[in-house]
């Protein structure tokens, strides 16, 4: 690789199982696009950022995605959904939901980076009480909250926006609320920040 080349970042992961994992033959694939003294960002919400050349882009993400990798955009989108480690099982904890979720709304444009997260139980490994838009199961349906900002002097939970949602009712309403945000969202404005000023009802009416 030409180490001159300009590069594009890429966030990957292993995408959502059980636990946030890499295997041998990811991470040797990851290697391949990587010069001696190149680093990999590790971030809090499962991904890990890559450059690679710009003439190679497509190339590479082909690449990751037959061993495995998830590949999102970096930037102004939708973050890929930070889960839980599903330490109850697949079917008990909704892993098929969360992967259709994060089918559903991960790289969709927004006007500032919005962060999505699941968790199986009350537990809440997942920490969705402390991201813009937070889904906690229960039982067999699905609480949804929003609001939730985990830095700075004014960090807060999120606080209930619906509750005892089906999973249709759960894509369908957290597609709105992002549709919502990314049109009427002013640029680069946090959706913490749009909430305040639009209040709640604005995301469900």
């Amino acid at each position: 690789m030409n180490p001159k080349e300009k590069k594009i970042k890429l966030a990957v992961n292993g995408g959502i199982s059980f636990g946030a994992k890499l295997n041998a033959k990811q991470l040797t694939v990851i290697a391949d696009y990587m010069n001696d003294g190149d680093e990999l960002e590790l971030t809090t919400f499962q991904q890990l950022y890559i450059e690679v050349p710009e003439s190679q882009a497509i190339l590479a993400k082909e690449k990751f995605e037959e061993v495995g990798l998830s590949c999102y955009p970096v930037g102004n989108f939708v973050k890929s959904l930070r889960t839980c480690n599903f330490c109850k099982g697949e079917e008990e904890e909704g892993m098929p939901v969360a992967k259709e979720l994060n089918r559903r709304i991960a790289g969709k444009a927004v006007p500032f980076t919005l962060k999505v997260a699941y968790t199986g139980c009350p537990i809440g490994c997942g920490e969705p009480m402390l991201s813009d838009i937070g889904i906690m199961k229960m039982r067999d349906h699905y609480h949804l909250y929003v609001g939730g900002k985990a830095k700075g002097k004014d960090a807060e939970v999120g606080s209930l926006l619906l509750e005892n949602l089906t999973s249709e009712e759960l894509y369908e309403a957290v597609e709105k609320i992002i549709t919502v945000y990314s049109q009427r969202g002013k640029k680069r404005e946090t959706f913490y920040k749009f909430l305040k000023r639009m209040g709640r009802d604005q995301l469900i009416s």
